[in-house]
C-alpha cells in the first residue's frame, strides 16, 4: 500500500545538540548513516533490514536546516516519484525538489501542498 506515512525529517542547526536532546528526551538511537550526511533516527525497534518491527511505528532522519527541510517534515511512499510530482501539481501543490537518487536505497522528492506544508515523497528501488 502506497500513501501511507513511512518516514520523519527533523532538520536541525547543530547535530549533536539535537542528537542529546533527542536521545535523552525520547531515548531515540541516533546513528550516523555512512556516506551521507544524515543521522538516522531509530525511534522504535527494527528488524532485521532496519524496518520498524512494530506496526504503526515510524523512524526517521535528522538532517542540516535547509530548503527543502527547514521545519519538520512527514514523507509519504508513492508508487513512482515522477507520476506522484504530475499529480501534485495537477491539484495545486508545487514541487519543491525534483526527484533524487538515495544512494541505491529509493528515490526522493519534495513537494508543497496546497497549504503551504512541505511534504516529502519516497519511491522504494
Amino acid at each position: 500500500m502506497t500513501g501511507k506515512v513511512v518516514h520523519f525529517e527533523v532538520p536541525v542547526d547543530d547535530v549533536e545538540r539535537a542528537r542529546s536532546f533527542y536521545t535523552d528526551a525520547f531515548g531515540w538511537q541516533l546513528d550516523a548513516m555512512p556516506g551521507f550526511d544524515y543521522i538516522w533516527a531509530r525511534t522504535t525497534r527494527t528488524d532485521d533490514r532496519g524496518m520498524p518491527a512494530e506496526p504503526g511505528a515510524i523512524n526517521g532522519g535528522m538532517t542540516r536546516r535547509e530548503a527543502p527541510v527547514t521545519q519538520p517534515t512527514i514523507t509519504i511512499e508513492v508508487d513512482d516519484i515522477d507520476t506522484a510530482l504530475a499529480k501534485v501539481v495537477a491539484l495545486g501543490g508545487t514541487v519543491l525538489q525534483e526527484r533524487q537518487a538515495v544512494g541505491e536505497m529509493g528515490f526522493t522528492a519534495y513537494i508543497a501542498d496546497t497549504e503551504g506544508n512541505p511534504l516529502g515523497l519516497w519511491q522504494n528501488a
